[in-house]
């Protein structure tokens, strides 16, 4: 579907989906299937933790080396005859192929013509071997089974995943020995990783967590364990690649340039994609924004070349993590929805569906999106928490009216639990379970609500881990769901639909307690007191402590916003003010909201195009941002006092803080 841009407002609602490509790539994907039965006898939890242990012996593999291998690959998950964007199958990810290892795909030019060499897979691993992936087929042959079972039996595909691993090994003349450091070679090749660094930094993974082990229930409900092995020793790091000027990335991802064009598109003066900006310089970068595709990269690569559309700092591909960047660090991109945020952000694009995550948001993309996100929020300190660190479908709404049209990826499957883990933040309880502040944490591979309309409108979703927990008007599962006035202006009712955000919350988001009662906790959610169950022995929520607002004394209701934009008289003579609305939530006296940091305001016309910056308007007014519903906002400072969490609900106001952030 093509978008085009609205004149004169260059980055007002852009967006970065086309529906049209998700609903033809989803039709093809079949749905997920129960792990089949390997023995009557075993366990039901411990199928796939015996078909490790099997296949170790049977192919005389390290089962250390084997199961840190799986879960870099698919982390334990089978996703039975749900074929991944690269064609891969099962817990091991074995590719299908034809028998042949595929040909080098065609890259995508860079603004000078030239070609980029990773993007193709041109360089090579291991020390100029050959590789190939890991291979559906010839694992297969290797195993004397039709290929048809290595897609849907997660016990024959680890069969073909081992065999493969011992394979390797006795190509590169090594024995198949039981110490899992006389593998690494074959590890790098296992995935088929067509470049050192890629190579290097999974093996690296790999290793890394044979060392530290692991422990995970998939996606299927089988119990998986890597006992931590802290004797392996560790190999040398990735060497530092050659790369386009022009890319910001850390040492060991591999990343790649492929421009996003600024450019007139018309006589009228209308541009595109992206602005010229000078940040951190003229306006501080306070957010990362995670996005999903809704498309394969391929049709991305394309969007973003395109000066009628959409834009966004950096793509990750699906099958391995490799990283394209597009726009500069320093240079607002057009992705979130709202020129405010476009403004402060990094946008980051996963490819992937957020109806089918099992088969799009790989271990790979996630590991190297954290490494990304990292390295960019130390550069910048950006804060590793949920109010810096936010997806899509959390953006503040600039106004009301744009409410409806704001975006819902990366969805309630993406693994935020998981995904802090990997950036060194992890979610955790930081006060006890009475606290009037709480973190909502719910067990990914446990945490399974219905949802529907990932197959069709109205059909359920197969059960799958969520990051989102349900609101309830009242404390029982049968109360209606919370409605969103602003999403919803019809008054139409929120639903179970998987892209409807109007009743949720997210993992790692913070909110108030409003009121308790037996397994129910009440937060404070868009102006109502929300409910969700929170039982003790299967939590959804744990105690947190830090800063919340609420009104100050004497004011019944405050306005809410979608930016933090300067007062009048900070705008230059000859600039007209952008004026600004409150949203159409209320925010009233006793209630609070929780803030982890001070706002200062700031405005950019954003609507000439110009070969350098257009100049900051920096004001004097000063917000904090708060987490108000499934999305962020802003109150005025002014408007508000502080109270810490564990003060209790009778603790004092604090006095307001320095400079914003502080």
């Amino acid at each position: 579907m093509r978008r085009t841009v609205a004149p004169r407002v260059p980055g007002a609602l852009r967006t970065c989906r086309l529906t049209a490509c998700l609903l033809a790539t989803a039709a093809l994907l079949p749905p997920l299937l129960i792990l089949p039965a390997s023995g009557a006898d075993e366990a039901e939890d411990q199928r796939l933790q015996n078909a490790f242990a099997d296949a170790a012996r049977e192919f005389h593999v390290p089962r250390s080396v084997l199961l840190s291998v799986s879960y870099m690959q698919s982390r334990w998950d089978s996703h039975p005859g749900t074929p991944s964007v690269a064609g891969g199958y099962g817990p091991m990810h074995l590719v299908e192929t034809g028998g042949h290892a595929p040909a080098p795909a065609a890259a995508p030019a860079g603004p000078d013509g030239r070609k980029n060499s990773s993007l193709a897979g041109t360089g090579s691993a291991s020390g100029g071997h050959a590789v190939q992936p890991a291979d559906l087929e010839r694992a297969a042959r290797l195993i004397k089974a039709p290929p048809t079972e290595l897609r849907t039996d997660a016990v024959a595909n680890v069969r073909g995943g081992a065999a493969l691993l011992a394979a390797a090994q006795r190509h590169l003349g090594k024995p198949l020995s039981e110490d899992p450091e006389d593998w690494w070679q074959a590890v790098e090749r296992f995935p088929g990783t067509r470049d050192v660094t890629s190579a290097t930094t999974y093996a690296d993974d790999v290793f890394a967590l044979i060392r530290r082990g692991a422990h995970r229930t998939t996606a299927e409900g089988q119990e998986v364990m890597l006992p931590a092995s802290p004797g392996v020793r560790a190999h040398p790091g990735p060497q530092v690649p050659h790369r386009p000027k022009e890319v910001e990335c850390p040492r060991e991802l591999s990343c790649d340039w492929l421009a996003a064009p600024y450019e007139e598109i018309d006589e009228d003066g209308d541009y595109g994609n992206h602005d010229l900006a000078d940040r951190p310089r003229d306006q501080k970068i306070e957010y990362i924004v995670i996005h999903d595709t809704e498309s394969t990269l391929p049709n991305m690569f394309k969007t973003v070349q395109d000066p009628t559309e959409a834009s966004w700092h950096y793509s990750i591909r699906s099958s391995d993590g490799h990283v394209t960047q597009h726009v500069r660090t320093k240079d607002e991109a057009w992705h979130s929805g709202s020129k405010f945020v476009n403004g402060r952000s990094i946008g980051i694009e996963h490819e992937g569906f957020l109806t089918h995550p099992g088969t799009w948001y790989t271990e790979q993309m996630y590991r190297s999106s954290a490494r990304l996100v990292r390295f960019l929020a130390k550069k910048y300190g950006v804060p590793l928490d949920r109010q810096h660190i936010f997806g899509h479908d959390n953006v503040p709404a600039p106004t009301g009216d744009s409410i409806p049209e704001m975006h819902e990826d990366p969805g309630p499957f993406w693994d935020w639990q998981h995904y802090f883990d990997l950036l060194g933040a992890p979610l955790k309880a930081t006060a006890g379970p009475d606290s009037d502040m709480v973190m909502i944490l719910p067990d990914y591979a446990t945490h399974k609500p219905r949802y529907t309309g990932c197959e069709g409108d109205g059909k359920r979703c197969q059960p799958h881990g969520s990051s989102a927990v349900r609101l309830h008007t009242e404390p029982a599962d049968n109360a209606p769901l919370i409605q969103d006035p602003g999403r919803r202006p019809d008054g139409d009712e929120s639903t179970e639909d998987v892209s409807d955000l109007g009743s949720r919350v997210s993992t790692g988001q913070t909110f108030a307690v409003a009121d308790r009662s037996g397994e129910w906790t009440a937060i404070w959610f868009q102006g109502n007191k929300a409910w969700f169950k929170n039982p003790k022995d299967h939590p959804t929520a744990v105690g947190a402590s830090g800063r919340m607002v609420t009104p100050k004394e004497g004011l019944d209701e405050i306005p809410v916003y979608g930016r933090a934009l300067p007062e009048e008289e900070a705008y230059p003579e000859g600039m007209e003010e952008e004026t600004d609305e409150p949203l159409p939530y209320s925010l009233r006296a006793g209630q609070r909201y929780v803030t982890q940091s001070g706002v200062d305001s700031s405005y950019v016309d954003r609507s000439t195009f110009s070969g350098t910056p257009q100049p900051v308007v920096l004001g004097q007014e000063r917000y904090y941002e708060i987490q108000f519903g499934h999305r962020l906002a802003y109150v005025r400072a002014n408007d508000v006092d502080l109270v810490h969490a564990n003060a209790g609900s009778a603790g004092a106001p604090e006095q307001q803080p320095g400079p914003a952030g502080q």
